[in-house]
């Protein structure tokens, strides 16, 4: 009799341990679903300033339509994909188009002078900062999912359930990781 409890009582630990690592693997899978969405929000915050920045723009940098084109190019296909891969790929990009037609503009006096060119920068600005906050809660997320999934005993239950590592959104350009000089 004695035998048989210490074995229920086993079983149910392992049960219990079982349910315990289960739950904290969907946790972590819905906590790096909510990264993604925040991520999500605020690229399509930026999307929808961007007609209004091309425009304002346009006036000013009549012979700059390639860049302009090239722009309005990367935010419909940011908008129409939803491949974590490809879509972080095309905002890569968007962001170095967005910074080189910044660039541009310096160029031109009357547009930096602008009240409504500077309100959409700073409203830019303010959502670029918005986006590296989320992609550091994505990477955060994906971090601690994979770290479940990937020690034991999370290992053993995640692969029971099928739970998948999820890839972290990174800089795709290689420029971008460069140390910058700096020359006296």
């Amino acid at each position: 009799m004695t035998i048989l409890l210490i074995l229920l009582g086993g079983a149910g630990s392992l049960a219990m341990l079982l349910v315990v690592l289960y739950n904290r693997l969907v946790r972590l899978r819905n906590m790096v679903r909510e990264g993604w969405s925040g991520i999500d929000v605020q690229l399509k915050r930026r999307a929808n300033l961007i007609p209004n920045l091309v425009d304002t723009v346009k006036g000013y940098m009549g012979h700059e339509r390639d860049l302009l084109e090239k722009v309005t190019e990367l935010r419909s296909q940011s908008l129409q994909t939803g491949n974590l891969g490809k879509k972080q790929r095309v905002e890569n990009a968007l962001t170095g188009g967005l910074a080189r037609l910044f660039a541009v503009a310096e160029g031109y006096p009357d547009l930096k002078a602008n009240q409504n060119f500077q309100d959409l920068q700073h409203q830019l600005a303010d959502i670029e900062d918005q986006i590296q906050l989320a992609r550091r809660y994505y990477n955060g997320t994906v971090r601690n999912l994979n770290t479940a999934i990937e020690t034991f005993p999370g290992n053993l239950v995640a692969e029971w359930f099928a739970f998948k590592t999820a890839d972290f959104f990174e800089i795709d350009q290689p420029g971008d990781r460069a140390v910058p000089k700096v020359g006296f």
